[in-house]
């Protein structure tokens, strides 16, 4: 299994609409990841490690599939449309991951 991770770096200056995000764009992402979706969380960051310190995301979400190549069948022909929802909740250029699950 693996799982692709979307990360939000935090800034002071950044807009981050986590309403339109759950309600709006989680629900665009799985309707057209469809059946290869097999998972999903999403993270608010709410503090960093020290007391008082800043999440350093926004937000994180995690997709999880069991392939990278079922990942790439099923986001490739919906990247437009996924990606072209971004600027409706945020002004943040994400980060991507792709990791292998091991627990």
């Amino acid at each position: 299994m693996i799982k692709v991770s979307v990360l939000y770096p935090n800034a002071d200056d950044a807009r981050f609409d986590m309403q339109y995000y759950v309600d709006k764009h989680f629900p665009l992402v799985r309707e057209k990841l469809g059946a290869a979706l097999k998972k999903t969380a999403i993270d608010e960051g709410v503090g960093g490690a020290a007391p008082g310190s800043p999440a350093p995301y926004a937000a994180i979400m995690h997709l999880f599939f069991d392939s990278v190549e079922s990942f790439q069948a099923a986001f490739g022909p919906n990247a437009d449309a996924i990606m072209s929802d971004i600027p409706n909740y945020t002004d943040i250029e994400p980060i991507v991951q792709i990791s292998r699950v091991k627990l």
